[in-house]
């Protein structure tokens, strides 16, 4: 079976969006309520749960899509699927702006989305 250059860039992508979420949620939730660096409050809860519910969701999307790639790669391909596909990722990202005081959760939804660009840009 013969691969693509956008078959590496559908798996580069969502394995880094899995990843990202997983990396997302260690720092920016276990290990700041391990290291108790936010007063216990109603700010420190609504913190934990919009990062929580971002990396979550960024992990759920990235398996979903990296399960798809390797079962069915050409609904990947489709313009629905990239487009669904860029809509989540700059969504993240008005999130991120909006929401998230660091800069390494907006970096990581940026590669995200550039991927997806590359992958719609290599398609055949």
């Amino acid at each position: 079976m013969k691969t693509h250059v956008h078959h590496h860039l559908f798996y580069a992508a969502y394995g880094w969006l899995a990843l990202s979420g997983v990396l997302h949620f260690g720092a920016d939730v276990v290990s700041q309520y391990l290291r108790g660096k936010r007063e216990p409050g109603l700010e420190t809860t609504l913190y934990y749960g919009l990062n929580t519910a971002l990396s979550l969701g960024q992990l759920m999307f990235g398996l979903l899509g990296l399960y798809v790639a390797w079962k069915a790669m050409h609904l990947l391909a489709a313009t629905p699927a990239l487009v669904l596909a860029l809509a989540a990722g700059l969504g993240w990202l008005a999130i991120g702006f909006v929401f998230i005081e660091y800069w390494q959760p907006k970096l990581n939804i940026t590669i995200f989305c550039v991927l997806i660009v590359a992958a719609f840009a290599t398609r055949p």
